[in-house]
């Protein structure tokens, strides 16, 4: 039977290549998804030992020791220093070639004249082998006052070996005594590369010596710099290294222990996965690669259903010359799963030769990822087993459907058309499944409504689970539309196709077409639903992300755009208010101080001092209409800026006292000066910087004649991009680069926090529309599977009407139209549906931070129903080519 199985693939070739190519593309998804797991992994790992230089041993917490331990052991396990490791006596150690401290510097900022760049610096070594940066040009800092600065960085600052840098950090700036220590003056000994992309995000790393290593750690003595291990080279050609590493144990804190660079290369993978030794990414990725296969499963069930139809007459003299039923089914299954195999050999080629052009296209080493071919058994396994088992599974039906066929069939004139009905129990199964979704998905938004109203919910302390019940809703809704898709979609597209056939006999020939085999475009349609409704829900919560935030960001904000810090210059404030975009400016002094309620809480508030009230109109969107800026009031807002809260103030007067020296919130250093004793005025402006419990105003006077000392100074800008014809993001841009010379500044507000959304958002959905987007491809290889067997069914069909005068071209529009409706239905549908999901989504989400916009995505759902159309059509072609291509005659004999 197997070589009677083999031979009937043969003859149905060209009827088996649609549903190869959706297990195809299914499977090289999954060898895809394990391959870029494998590349992220080995790049992530290669990337955090590329810290180790080249040392063959490590000193690290031993984690599975740590969890026996206490919570004080196991905080001063975490809090070890460098006299703790005994690094004198390790490197005097026999066997010990040099050993390096886990010494780091975050947030290093080195600056000459006006320019500053902030990076990360490690400490140095005796030997360059155990740096985790590499001395391109120069020398490593050995003696005081030395340091070895990036090549990037070196560019910036237009720095040459031999000159001299001032280098600080927030640790030295804490721990000097005036609070505003200018750093300190180090010699350029060197210039590193990050060959091994250990430090991908700072363009490498600086080494400091000793010294400098201790004070910018706002220590005094090197011994006292926090380190979190050491870095050894030992030498391991003789029969002694574990004598030595017995020695270095014994000198190590508790909790330490020394591992070959292989052990802890092993742990550093172990830290990047799941216990089951799949990462959270493949996962991820996975589950995509699991619904391109179950939309592939749609496209080979149709296959099978129409090659058992076609070959009804076949099975019918091979249970006439003695086969068995089960020996039929077995021959189907076989076929199916002979059909994945080949198939999904393919696709794991197909997807291991993709892989290996991403990663030789430098386009992943762009994002900072060292990215290399990594095989795995995985990825010829998995995708090739979860290929035949699909196909195997789709085959299923069509299988039980061969054993049905009785001997007599075989004298029986051929129908191919599938006039079964759908079953009941799934009729009965599917109204439960979207009425009970519906269901949920009311109660969740009522729980949701009245939590937003104020009223008794399960949201207030179980929001998790009403979230979920809405996310089951949908599933459920989903479901039951696709296990009935049976029952209405060919309704519908019978109502679609009654209209579509007033326009002409090509249109009439395809509406009448596309009603005779209902299952089969059932589960055609329901293939594309899926990708399209999940596409859908993505775009339109997306959209309504985008929309709801903003709105949501303005209404907390009175300004559109904020600039402050204490090394912000005139000149840098003129160039931001030039900026294309910028309407409006205001340009003011700051500093920071106290003030208390009139219920005694007290407030940090930043006080900024304008010449009149015109100045804050120009730039803030509240009505400050009435408002004296004169020398004995003082302009506060109604509202708490963190908590919302309103506020309430002595009407007779405040008192604004100097805050203490140190720094704020945003960087800004405070000083002493005298207190203000001023009459509060309150009005309904809203946030003006997240920094600080309020913002208020007072006559710049103030700061002009010295009573106030400014310690910083705050640009406040109204932006109109519609106006200035310039989108969002290349405003914020633009007024960052102004600032960038000033590491104090930030640019902060509503544009720049929606920036941040719009960015985070876009890219989520590019990924996740991306994703789906195989399985709307392997979708539409089933409506070009769906129509190539249709032009099989009909060849006697498609002669007669050849032969009574219809014309090629009319023979092609009416495959192209049958097409059409096969996508457009199916794609409005999904359109629809995941444009409500997408709302209930945004609502249940979003309803948290405001209120939320309900939009219709008109651009990209038009773009996506315009893709699937031409899709339809391109998949029209080769059925077309093949029906028009027989000649009447020929295919009346052959039918």
């Amino acid at each position: 039977m197997f070589s009677i199985t083999l031979k009937l693939m043969k003859k149905s070739a060209k009827m088996l290549i649609p549903a190869g190519i959706a297990i195809l593309i299914g499977t090289a998804f999954i060898a895809s998804t394990f391959l870029f797991s494998n590349t992220m992994n080995d790049s992530l790992v290669r990337q955090q030992t590329a810290m180790y230089g080249d040392a063959n041993y490590i000193v690290s917490i031993d984690a599975d020791a740590l969890k026996h331990a206490s919570t004080k052991e196991e905080q001063d396990a975490y809090n070890t220093k460098v006299s703790d490791f005994h690094l004198d006596r390790i490197r005097a150690t026999e066997g010990v070639n040099d050993a390096r401290a886990d010494v780091t510097v975050s947030g290093l900022t080195v600056s000459k004249d006006d320019k500053h760049v902030t990076g990360i610096a490690v400490g140095t070594a005796r030997d360059t082998k155990l740096l985790p940066v590499s001395i391109a040009k120069g020398n490593q800092p050995i003696d005081n006052n030395e340091i070895a600065v990036p090549q990037s960085m070196a560019k910036q600052l237009g720095i040459t070996i031999g000159d001299k840098v001032t280098v600080n950090s927030a640790a030295a700036q804490a721990t000097s005594e005036s609070g505003q220590d200018g750093g300190l003056s180090v010699h350029v000994v060197g210039l590193t590369d990050d060959p091994n992309k250990a430090y991908p995000y700072y363009g490498g790393a600086s080494v400091l010596s000793d010294n400098i290593a201790a004070a910018m750690n706002g220590v005094e003595d090197f011994n006292d710099v926090p380190a979190y291990g050491l870095y050894l080279d030992l030498d391991d050609a003789g029969s002694n290294t574990q004598t030595t590493v017995k020695q270095i144990n014994a000198l190590m804190p508790k909790y330490h222990t020394v591992m070959d660079r292989a052990t802890a290369n092993q742990k550093s993978l172990n830290a990047l996965t799941t216990d089951s030794g799949t990462s959270i990414t493949t996962i991820f990725l996975l589950s995509f690669g699991v619904l391109a296969m179950l939309v592939a499963a749609l496209v080979i069930a149709n296959t099978f259903q129409v090659l058992v139809a076609q070959r009804r007459r076949t099975l019918a003299l091979l249970r006439t010359i003695g086969a068995m039923k089960q020996q039929l089914y077995a021959s189907v299954i076989i076929e199916a799963a002979v059909l994945g195999l080949f198939a999904s050999a393919l696709g794991v080629v197909l997807g291991i030769g993709l892989m290996a052009a991403l990663c030789a296209s430098g386009i992943m080493a762009s994002t900072g990822m060292d990215a290399r071919l990594v095989l795995s058994w995985q990825v010829f396994v998995v995708p090739m087993a979860f290929g035949v088992i699909m196909t195997a599974l789709a085959s299923l039906g069509s299988a039980r459907s061969a054993t049905a066929v009785t001997p007599l069939e075989a004298l029986r004139p051929i129908e191919l058309a599938d006039t079964r009905r759908a079953g009941v129990m799934r009729g009965i199964v599917a109204a439960i499944l979207c009425f009970g979704g519906a269901a949920l998905a009311g109660f969740s938004v009522w729980q949701m409504h009245a939590s937003i109203t104020g009223h008794a919910s399960l949201v207030k302390d179980r929001y998790s689970m009403v979230l979920l019940m809405s996310i089951g809703s949908c599933a459920m809704v989903f479901l039951g539309l696709v296990l009935s898709a049976t029952f209405w979609l060919p309704l519908l597209m019978r109502g679609v196709g009654s209209l579509v056939a007033l326009a002409g006999p090509s249109a009439t020939v395809a509406n009448a077409n596309i009603q005779k085999n209902p299952r089969r475009v059932a589960a055609t349609g329901a293939a594309l639903l899926i990708g399209v409704t999940l596409v859908a829900t993505i775009a339109t919560g997306a959209a309504s992300a985008k929309q709801t935030m903003g709105e949501a960001l303005a209404a907390r904000y009175s300004v559109d755009m904020i600039a402050t810090g204490a090394d912000m210059t005139d000149e840098q404030a003129t160039k931001a208010a030039e900026i294309k975009g910028i309407a409006a400016s205001a340009y003011m002094p700051t500093t920071v101080m106290t003030t208390t309620t009139d219920g005694g809480k007290g407030l940090t508030v930043l006080v900024a001092g304008v010449d009149d009230a015109a100045d804050l109109r120009k730039v803030m969107k509240a009505n400050i209409d009435g408002v004296s800026m004169d020398n004995s009031h003082v302009l506060l807002p109604q509202h708490d800026a963190t908590s919302g809260k309103t506020l309430h103030f002595n009407s007779s007067g405040i008192t604004l006292k100097p805050a203490e020296n140190g720094t704020a919130n945003d960087g800004t250093a405070n000083t002493t000066g005298r207190s203000l004793t001023l009459i509060p005025e309150q009005a309904d402006y809203r946030r003006v910087s997240a920094d600080y419990d309020a913002v208020v105003f007072v006559n710049s006077r103030y700061f002009a004649d010295g009573d106030l000392a400014s310690t910083g100074h705050m640009l406040l800008m109204r932006v109109d991009t519609g106006a200035a014809g310039v989108t969002l993001n290349d405003v914020l841009t633009n007024v960052q680069q102004v600032f960038s010379a000033s590491t104090g500044v930030m640019v902060s507000g509503p544009i720049a926090e929606r920036s941040m959304w719009e960015t985070m958002i876009n890219g989520m959905m590019a990924l996740l529309v991306g994703l789906i987007a195989v399985a709307v491809l392997i979708a539409l290889v089933g409506v070009a599977n769906t129509l190539s067997l249709s032009v099989i069914e009909r060849t006697r069909e498609s002669a007669t009407l050849r032969a009574i005068g219809m014309t090629r071209g009319q023979l092609r529009r009416s495959l192209a139209v049958e097409a059409l409706l096969l996508s457009l239905v199916s794609g409005v549908v999904g359109v629809l549906l995941g444009t409500v999901f997408g709302w209930l989504g945004s609502y249940m989400v979003f309803s948290l931070y405001g209120n939320v916009a309900f939009p219709f995505d008109w651009a990209g759902n038009g773009l996506m129903l315009g893709v699937a159309a031409l899709a339809a059509l391109i998949a029209s072609i080769a059925p077309a080519r093949r029906a028009v291509s027989v000649p009447p005659v020929v295919a009346l004999a052959e039918a």
